[in-house]
C-alpha cells in the first residue's frame, strides 16, 4: 500500500490555517518599527496589509479635479484630503483617494481622523477591492457617501443611506457622463461627470 505524501503547496497550507488579523495598534507599530519600506503604499482593510494600485496619469488626473475646489467644494468647516489614513475601525486604515473630513480645532496631528461625510475611490485596476471590501468598510464606519469613479466605464457609482450592522449601503446610483452629481453630505458639492471624467 503506497503512503500520500502530504502537499506542501502553499495555497493550499493557507486555506487550511486559521487567519490572524491584525489590529491598527499593531499595524502602526509595525510603521514605527521600519518594517515596509519608506515609499511602500499600502492600508489595513479588515486586518490585512493591502497594496495599493500605482496611479495612472488618468487616475492621478482624477484625484487632482477632486481635490479642486471647483469639484469638491467643502466650505469652512470641512477639509479635503488626498490619499490620507482615516481611522475608521480597530482592524481597518484605508486611505482613500479623496476625502471630505470635519475640520477640527486642534487638527489631526494628534491622530487620523476617525470618519468622513464623503470619500472618494478612483477605480481602475482596484475596482475589485473598492466595490465590495471599501464599501464595507465605509458602510460600517457610517460614512454617509461613499463615491467610486469608474474609470474603465466612465461613470460614478454613489452608495448612500449606510447600513452599519449590515456593513452595506442601502441605496448605489450610477451616473454616466450626462449625468450631475450632487452630493447629500456635503452641502453645495455638485459637479458634471463628464467635467470630472474628460
Amino acid at each position: 500500500m503506497a503512503s500520500r505524501t502530504p502537499s506542501t503547496d502553499a495555497a493550499s497550507i493557507v486555506a487550511l490555517e486559521p487567519r490572524r488579523r491584525l489590529r491598527i495598534d499593531e499595524y502602526h507599530r509595525m510603521i514605527a518599527a521600519g518594517v515596509f519600506d519608506e515609499g511602500e503604499r499600502l492600508e489595513l482593510i479588515e486586518g490585512v496589509i493591502v497594496e495599493m494600485s500605482p496611479q495612472s496619469p488618468r487616475h492621478a488626473e482624477v484625484i487632482s479635479r477632486l481635490c479642486d475646489p471647483r469639484f469638491v467644494s467643502a466650505g469652512p468647516d470641512c477639509l479635503v484630503r488626498s490619499r490620507l489614513p482615516l481611522t475608521l475601525a480597530p482592524d481597518s486604515e484605508p486611505e482613500p483617494d479623496v476625502a471630505v473630513v470635519p475640520r477640527t480645532a486642534k487638527g489631526y496631528g494628534d491622530g487620523h481622523p476617525t470618519t468622513a461625510l464623503l470619500v472618494f475611490e478612483v477605480a481602475g485596476d482596484s475596482l475589485r477591492k473598492d466595490r465590495p471590501a471599501k464599501a464595507q468598510v465605509y458602510a460600517r464606519a457610517g460614512i454617509p457617501e461613499y463615491v467610486i469613479v469608474n474609470l474603465a466605464q466612465g461613470t460614478l457609482e454613489v452608495h448612500r443611506d449606510p447600513d452599519p450592522e449590515a456593513q452595506r449601503y442601502r441605496t448605489v446610483t450610477t451616473l454616466g457622463r450626462t449625468d450631475r452629481f450632487e452630493s447629500s453630505a456635503v452641502h453645495d458639492d455638485a459637479f458634471s461627470v463628464a467635467a470630472l471624467l474628460d
